[in-house]
């Protein structure tokens, strides 16, 4: 890798985001307090979708904003409230992460027993020379392996967008944003 790479990795790319008003970055139908509003969803949209364009290189927020709509109050609370929000919903897909596995696990245990029972019940129909217990034999081993799909679908394939989203909010829920004026 060249110094010329090392030092573009390194450099946060600024993503800007030009609002006209403080209020435009946060859902107006939450009551909650200023500092833990949760974000619009547009707003959280651009963001997230800005990051994940960027991969896993270094992001920065801008906020860009009239003279004075950066004097008001409000203003010297937004990079807390973005990070919060972002806080948020991390521990939303922690959540979900763990509840994905939790029922990978409840039901590879289900699966097993299940594919067991069919295997068991296939071995004792093996013996008999009727044409109908052969197609119950065979339907019992293709019934039991069907159902090893849910658990096995989680396990190799369902939580990894679940962890990819999550570590993109953690990244998201330190984000470097600062607040300039509108030029």
């Amino acid at each position: 890798m060249t110094a010329n790479q090392i030092a573009h990795k390194a450099a946060p790319a600024t993503v800007e985001l030009r609002l006209d008003r403080v209020s435009r970055l946060y859902n107006s139908l939450d009551p909650s307090p200023f500092q833990e509003k949760e974000l619009d969803a547009a707003a959280d949209d651009y963001i997230v979708g800005s990051a994940e364009d960027l991969g896993n290189r270094p992001m920065r927020l801008a906020i860009l904003l009239p003279e004075d709509e950066l004097a008001r109050p409000e203003a010297a609370h937004i990079a807390a409230s973005i990070r919060y929000h972002f806080t948020l919903r991390r521990d939303s897909e922690r959540r979900r992460l763990r509840t994905m596995l939790w029922r990978g696990r409840t039901s590879l245990a289900v699966g097993i027993v299940f594919l067991v029972v069919c295997l068991v019940a296939r071995h004792l129909l093996a013996g008999s020379s009727s044409a109908i217990a052969q197609i119950f034999s065979e339907g019992l081993l293709i019934v039991g392996w069907v159902a090893m799909w849910g658990p096995l679908d989680i396990f190799l394939y369902g939580w990894w967008p679940i962890y990819s989203r999550h570590k993109l909010l953690q990244r998201l829920s330190s984000l470097d944003v600062e607040l300039r004026p509108i030029t």
